[in-house]
Protein backbone atom coordinates (compact mmCIF):
# COMPACT_ATOMS: atom_id res chain seq x y z
CA UNK A 1 0.00 0.00 0.00
CA UNK A 2 1.15 3.54 -0.75
CA UNK A 3 1.99 5.94 2.05
CA UNK A 4 -0.21 9.02 2.24
CA UNK A 5 2.75 11.22 1.32
CA UNK A 6 3.61 9.19 -1.78
CA UNK A 7 -0.04 8.87 -2.76
CA UNK A 8 -0.42 12.67 -2.58
CA UNK A 9 2.74 13.15 -4.66
CA UNK A 10 1.51 10.69 -7.29
CA UNK A 11 -1.85 12.49 -7.40
CA UNK A 12 0.02 15.76 -7.93
CA UNK A 13 1.90 14.11 -10.80
CA UNK A 14 -1.37 12.96 -12.39
CA UNK A 15 -2.47 16.59 -12.30
CA UNK A 16 0.87 17.74 -13.75
CA UNK A 17 0.58 15.25 -16.62
CA UNK A 18 -2.94 16.48 -17.40
CA UNK A 19 -1.71 20.09 -17.22
CA UNK A 20 1.00 19.11 -19.72
CA UNK A 21 -1.70 17.78 -22.03
CA UNK A 22 -3.53 21.12 -21.76
CA UNK A 23 -0.33 23.01 -22.49
CA UNK A 24 0.36 20.94 -25.59
CA UNK A 25 -3.23 21.38 -26.78
CA UNK A 26 -2.85 25.15 -26.37
CA UNK A 27 0.36 24.97 -28.39
CA UNK A 28 -1.43 22.88 -31.02
CA UNK A 29 -4.12 25.56 -31.26
CA UNK A 30 -1.42 28.24 -31.65
CA UNK A 31 0.38 26.36 -34.42
CA UNK A 32 -2.83 25.47 -36.24
CA UNK A 33 -4.01 29.10 -36.09
CA UNK A 34 -0.67 29.99 -37.71
CA UNK A 35 -1.22 27.39 -40.46
CA UNK A 36 1.57 25.22 -39.08
CA UNK A 37 -0.67 22.17 -39.19
CA UNK A 38 2.14 19.62 -38.92
CA UNK A 39 3.45 21.23 -35.74
CA UNK A 40 -0.11 21.33 -34.44
CA UNK A 41 -0.53 17.64 -35.19
CA UNK A 42 2.74 16.91 -33.36
CA UNK A 43 1.50 18.86 -30.31
CA UNK A 44 -1.84 17.00 -30.38
CA UNK A 45 0.06 13.72 -30.29
CA UNK A 46 2.08 15.00 -27.33
CA UNK A 47 -1.13 15.96 -25.55
CA UNK A 48 -2.50 12.43 -26.01
CA UNK A 49 0.78 11.02 -24.73
CA UNK A 50 0.57 13.15 -21.58
CA UNK A 51 -2.94 11.85 -20.88
CA UNK A 52 -1.56 8.32 -21.30
CA UNK A 53 1.14 9.15 -18.73
CA UNK A 54 -1.50 10.41 -16.30
CA UNK A 55 -3.51 7.21 -16.76
CA UNK A 56 -0.43 5.07 -16.19
CA UNK A 57 0.01 6.69 -12.78
CA UNK A 58 -3.76 6.60 -12.16
CA UNK A 59 -3.80 2.84 -12.75
CA UNK A 60 -0.68 2.35 -10.64
CA UNK A 61 -2.19 4.18 -7.66
CA UNK A 62 -5.35 2.08 -7.90
CA UNK A 63 -3.30 -1.09 -8.29
CA UNK A 64 -1.58 -0.28 -4.99
CA UNK A 65 -4.92 0.17 -3.19
CA UNK A 66 -4.46 3.92 -3.24
CA UNK A 67 -6.99 6.62 -3.89
CA UNK A 68 -6.81 8.95 -6.87
CA UNK A 69 -7.97 12.48 -6.18
CA UNK A 70 -8.20 14.76 -9.17
CA UNK A 71 -7.54 18.47 -8.81
CA UNK A 72 -8.38 21.33 -11.14
CA UNK A 73 -6.05 21.62 -14.10
CA UNK A 74 -4.44 25.02 -14.53
CA UNK A 75 -5.37 26.98 -17.62
CA UNK A 76 -2.47 27.09 -20.10
CA UNK A 77 -1.34 30.29 -21.79
CA UNK A 78 -3.54 31.44 -24.65
CA UNK A 79 -0.78 33.29 -26.51
CA UNK A 80 2.59 32.08 -27.70
CA UNK A 81 5.42 33.72 -29.59
CA UNK A 82 7.45 32.50 -32.54
CA UNK A 83 7.99 28.87 -33.40
CA UNK A 84 11.40 29.00 -31.72
CA UNK A 85 9.86 30.47 -28.57
CA UNK A 86 7.27 27.70 -28.45
CA UNK A 87 9.95 25.02 -28.76
CA UNK A 88 12.01 26.76 -26.06
CA UNK A 89 8.96 26.57 -23.83
CA UNK A 90 8.50 22.88 -24.68
CA UNK A 91 12.09 22.10 -23.65
CA UNK A 92 11.79 24.15 -20.46
CA UNK A 93 8.53 22.38 -19.63
CA UNK A 94 9.98 18.91 -20.23
CA UNK A 95 12.96 19.73 -18.00
CA UNK A 96 10.48 20.72 -15.29
CA UNK A 97 8.65 17.41 -15.73
CA UNK A 98 11.98 15.61 -15.42
CA UNK A 99 12.67 17.40 -12.14
CA UNK A 100 9.23 16.39 -10.83
CA UNK A 101 9.81 12.74 -11.76
CA UNK A 102 13.22 12.79 -10.07
CA UNK A 103 11.66 14.24 -6.90
CA UNK A 104 9.00 11.52 -6.95
CA UNK A 105 11.68 8.88 -7.36
CA UNK A 106 13.69 10.32 -4.45
CA UNK A 107 10.56 10.17 -2.29
CA UNK A 108 9.95 6.54 -3.30
CA UNK A 109 13.57 5.72 -2.40
CA UNK A 110 13.27 7.51 0.95
CA UNK A 111 10.14 5.50 1.72
CA UNK A 112 11.64 2.20 0.52
CA UNK A 113 8.73 1.85 -1.91
CA UNK A 114 10.25 -0.48 -4.48
CA UNK A 115 7.17 -0.90 -6.70
CA UNK A 116 6.89 2.87 -7.12
CA UNK A 117 10.61 3.10 -7.88
CA UNK A 118 10.20 0.44 -10.56
CA UNK A 119 7.19 2.20 -12.10
CA UNK A 120 9.05 5.52 -12.13
CA UNK A 121 12.01 4.00 -14.03
CA UNK A 122 9.76 4.01 -17.10
CA UNK A 123 9.08 7.73 -16.62
CA UNK A 124 12.76 8.50 -16.08
CA UNK A 125 13.62 6.79 -19.38
CA UNK A 126 10.70 8.54 -21.09
CA UNK A 127 11.92 11.95 -19.94
CA UNK A 128 15.38 11.34 -21.38
CA UNK A 129 13.70 10.78 -24.75
CA UNK A 130 11.32 13.74 -24.34
CA UNK A 131 14.16 16.16 -23.59
CA UNK A 132 16.24 14.80 -26.47
CA UNK A 133 13.36 15.21 -28.91
CA UNK A 134 12.53 18.73 -27.70
CA UNK A 135 16.19 19.74 -27.92
CA UNK A 136 16.50 18.39 -31.47
CA UNK A 137 13.38 20.20 -32.70
CA UNK A 138 14.41 23.43 -30.95
CA UNK A 139 17.87 23.33 -32.51
CA UNK A 140 16.35 22.70 -35.94
CA UNK A 141 13.95 25.63 -35.45
CA UNK A 142 16.88 27.84 -34.43
CA UNK A 143 18.90 26.79 -37.50
CA UNK A 144 16.01 27.80 -39.72
CA UNK A 145 15.91 31.33 -38.40
CA UNK A 146 13.42 33.57 -40.18
CA UNK A 147 13.18 31.35 -43.29
CA UNK A 148 9.51 30.61 -43.92
CA UNK A 149 10.30 28.02 -46.58
CA UNK A 150 12.53 26.07 -44.20
CA UNK A 151 9.89 26.38 -41.45
CA UNK A 152 7.39 24.89 -43.90
CA UNK A 153 9.60 21.82 -44.35
CA UNK A 154 10.15 21.40 -40.60
CA UNK A 155 6.40 21.70 -40.07
CA UNK A 156 5.76 19.12 -42.76
CA UNK A 157 8.32 16.76 -41.19
CA UNK A 158 6.73 17.12 -37.74
CA UNK A 159 3.30 16.39 -39.19
CA UNK A 160 4.54 13.20 -40.82
CA UNK A 161 6.32 12.19 -37.61
CA UNK A 162 3.08 12.70 -35.66
CA UNK A 163 1.24 10.38 -38.03
CA UNK A 164 3.65 7.58 -37.14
Amino acid sequence: MLSQKLQAALNDQINAELASAYLYLAMAAHFEASNLVGSGRWMRRQAREEVTHAMKIFDFVHGRDGRVTLAAVAQPPAQFGSSVEVWEQVLKHEKGVTDRIHQLYALAVAENDYPTQTMLHWFIDEQVEEEKTATTILEQARMIGPSNSALYFLDRHLGKEAEG
